[in-house]
Order: C-alpha cells, then structure tokens, then sequence
C-alpha cells in the first residue's frame, strides 16, 4: 500500500489513476488558510455526498473553518479534529482512502498534510426504515430492517440499549467490499461461537456479496439440507429478542434481511408477537403451527395412500362419496395432485413476482378459477382441489418463509412414495425426515431441541415450545447462551 505524498498534485494525479474512466466520482479543489495558500480537494461520489459548501454538511463546516485559520492552526484543526465530527478518520494510504470514497463518504486531501481524512455525509441513497412485510404480527412494532447495515445496527440498539452489545465488522467479497456486521451481547455468547462464525467467514472468497443469502448458503454447514441453518428475519425487535438469548444476529450491507445464529425447528415457529400476547393465544398458535407445518408436508401424500391403498380404513359413506367425485376424471390420483400442486404453485411464484395489489389478486381469484375450471371440465375431482387448497393454506400458516420452502420441496417426496407404496411410503419418508433432523445441528445446537437434549438447559426449554407458559415461569434463557448466564427473570423482594 502506497502512503500519501503530502503533496496536492501528486496526491490528485494518484487518485485520479485510481478513479480513472469513474464519472460518478468528482473531485473538487479548493484553498484554505486566511491567505489562501493552503491547495486541497475533495473527493467523494456524486449523489451520496451533499454540496460541500452547504452549511449543515460536515465536510462543509470543516472547510468554512479552516478558511479562516492561519496555516500552522488549519493542520492543528485537522490533526485533533477540532469540529469534533463523528467518524472524522485519518487514513495513512491511497487505498485506504479509496475503500473509504466507496463507503459512500468524502475524503479530504490537504496540501503538507500527508493524510487524507475521511469525512461522514448523507451516504449512499437508501429506503429506510420500512414496515416489515414478510412477518406480519398483530400486536407489536411494525418497523422492518432497512438497506442500510449502519441503520440496521441503530435499530437494535436502539432496543437493547447495553454497552454490552458488541458489533464486529467485517468486509466480505473481493471486489465489492461489503460491510458485514456481527451483533451479539458480549457476556451471553460462548466464545467459540463467535470465532466459528468469523472462521466461516474466512473459508471463501468471492467477487461480491449483494445479500446476506450467499452468506448464508457459502457459510452453512449442510448445504444439500433443504432446511435453513440459519434463521432469517427483517425484523429488528425479532433480532434483539436473539440477541438477548445469546445468539449473534449477522447483519450484511444493502440487505433488509439479518441472518440469527445459531437455530432450531422451534425457533422458526415462534412469532415476535408470541411473548407480547397473553401465553392461550401464543400456545394455541403454535400448535396450529406446528400441525401446519406437519400437514405442509404430508397432506397430498396422505391422501393418495389412503384412497389409492388404504380404503379400508375410511367410513363406507366418505369413501362413496370420493369415488363419486371422481367420477369421469380421466387421470390417475396422481396426476391430479401433481397437476394442481405445479398450478398453486406457478400461482404462488406469479403473485411474487407481480407487483403489489395485483400479485394478491392473482392468487386468490387465479386459485379460484383454475380450481373452479379443472373441476367443471372433469380434470380434476373437488376433492384433490380441497387438499391441495389446504395443504397450501398450512404452508402460508408457517412464519417462516424460508422453512416453509423446505416442506413445500419434500411435500413432492411423499406425493411420489404414497403414490408407489402407499403407507408405507408415508412411513419411509416420515423417518428419512426425522432421522435427518436429528442429525442435523445449527453451530452445534440440535435442530430438534428441546424436543431432544431438553436436559442439557434442565428442562426449562420445554416450558416455551409446542405450548407457552406464562412469562413468569420463563424465567431461563434457551441453550443458546451461557450456562452462567441463563436466568433472566427473577421476582424482586
């Protein structure tokens, strides 16, 4: 790395090597000193920094200073950063000064002065704070995570107001340099895993990270797993909730989306607004979830074990009135299924894609006029049409969107082991999941817990999974943070 000259033409001419063919950054020479003869420039990228004049900019208020100063004082001024601006930074060479241009703020070249400083401004555009979209709660904070990392990292702490909060900072991707940090409270957190994680960080390089899920996949450790290692979230008060149970939020630049480390299946049925509702509703809400999730997965394949091998275990009336519906359908049972699960699922791809109003329009009234269609044309029997209605309802039930890929890829496995094999391919496919499950850890938490090691944390896990008992008596933190550390609840005498 080559240091700063000190000298203002050649310190422009390096920098304008660097920069070369770059229309979107602009330099800008000025002078300083009550004399005037004090050559400078100022280089930052266009959009993300505001008019360097304009009085309530930074770097405008440094240069309307030291305007006015003698020369000896304008190299004090800069050397104490005497404005007392906020992330006012000395960088020592051309490369740093660069990466720190990129950040999106100025940076401050001075004739005799053979550093260049770098100087905060509004930064690059972004959309802010937003309302969280994907985790919709009925009672609690609606804020989501923005583009921002820097606005995200405000978000938490402004929920969990400890200096204990720490936040490591590192720069992922070769060429687009993207500040990743790590959010975790310092005397929660095993050690090991913070050094895990940084250690995964390490094990690849790549041109560019645009969000935080190429993290995600180059850091997990199964990764021909279809269930997701690492719990993801866009919102802050989720976030800090992790955090206050010793587990690390990874936040990665321009993403809206943070990464919680490490996770568990009853993690990603749990909801925000779980804790903030008396413990009925939570409850009752979690053992819908966790049926959705079951019958997310199992529901088409159940049917088609059942009608297609098992009839014998339907009453006479129910089983008459399935084969009257069926009546004139031209394709095998499994055929049927296929067919509208590929249609909900083509509708549920178009509804993403399609933008706002119109993407919810086309997959209630698409569903029901494909359902109503097939039916009325004798392609399909209403009842795999209900089914299959259902089986989608229960994977819209999961909060996760991301988990509730996972049964919406294995819901095709049992389709076509109940379709072979009947219950037997239920059975096979049941235990092929739960034997998978049960091997699989999340930085070394089992993915079944408390369900399984629920002694490891004394059995107090148990206390807030399938069921939520009242807060008081979740007076335990979860086996993510310190054995030291767990309580965090006690009655004042």
């Amino acid at each position: 790395m080559e240091k700063i000259a000190g000298e203002i033409e050649k310190d422009r001419e390096h920098f304008k090597e660097i920069f070369k063919d770059c229309a979107d950054i602009k330099m800008r020479d000025m002078y300083l000193g009550e004399k005037k003869d004090i050559g400078c420039f100022v280089a930052y990228i266009e959009v993300a920094v505001s008019d360097v004049l304009f009085e309530k900019s930074m770097i405008g208020k440094l240069l309307n200073t030291c305007s006015s100063k003698k020369k000896e004082d304008v190299y004090l001024c800069l050397d104490k950063n005497a404005l007392g601006i906020s992330d006012f930074t000395i960088l020592d060479t051309y490369e740093e000064a660069a990466d720190g241009l990129l950040t999106g703020d100025a940076i401050l070249f001075v004739d005799g002065y053979p550093h260049a400083i770098k100087i905060p401004d509004q930064g690059y555009p972004n959309m802010g704070v937003n309302e969280a979209d994907s985790e919709k709660v009925i009672r609690g904070s609606n804020e989501g995570f923005a583009d921002s990392v820097k606005v995200n990292t405000a978000l938490i702490r402004k929920r969990v107001r400890s200096p204990k909060v720490k936040v490591v900072e590192k720069k992922v991707g070769l060429r687009s340099k993207t500040n990743v940090d790590l959010v975790y409270m310092e005397d929660l957190i095993y050690p090991e895993l913070l050094e895990e994680i940084q250690k995964r960080l390490d094990t690849f390089q790549i041109d560019g990270v645009l969000d935080s899920g190429v993290i995600e996949q180059l850091t997990e450790e199964k990764w021909y797993s279809p269930f997701p290692q690492f719990q993801t979230t866009e919102r802050p008060d989720r976030a800090a909730m992790a955090i206050l149970e010793g587990r690390i939020v990874l936040l990665c630049d321009n993403s809206p989306m943070a990464l919680i480390l490490p996770t568990d299946y009853n993690s990603f049925i749990k909801t925000s607004d779980d804790y903030y509702n008396r413990f009925e509703i939570a409850s009752l809400g979690r053992i819908l979830r966790y049926l959705a999730s079951f019958f997310a997965m199992t529901l088409p394949g159940l049917y088609l074990a059942v009608t297609n091998f098992h009839t014998q275990i339907l009453p006479t009336t129910l089983l008459l009135s399935f084969a009257a519906a069926r009546e004139g359908v031209p394709f095998p049972s499994i055929v049927e299924v296929i067919l509208m699960e590929l249609s909900f699922e083509l509708l549920r791809e178009a509804g993403v894609r399609l933008p706002g109003a119109m993407g919810n329009t086309i997959g209630i009234v698409g569903g029901l006029i494909i359902g109503q269609a097939a039916v009325e044309a004798n392609l399909v029997s209403p009842i795999v049409v209900i089914v299959v209605a259902f089986t989608a309802l229960c994977s819209f039930a999961i909060p996760n969107e991301e988990f509730a890929t996972a049964f919406r890829i294995l819901k095709f496995f049992f389709i076509i082991f109940c379709a072979w094999i009947g219950f037997y391919g239920f059975l096979l496919c049941l235990l092929t999941v739960l034997i998978h499950l049960s091997h699989l850890k999340s930085f070394g938490i089992p993915y079944l817990m408390p369900i399984v090691g629920a002694d490891l944390n004394d059995y107090k896990d148990e206390r807030d999974c399938v069921g939520r008992l009242p807060l008081i008596y979740l007076n335990r933190r979860p086996i993510f943070a310190r054995r030291t550390e767990r309580i965090k609840l006690k009655r004042k005498e």
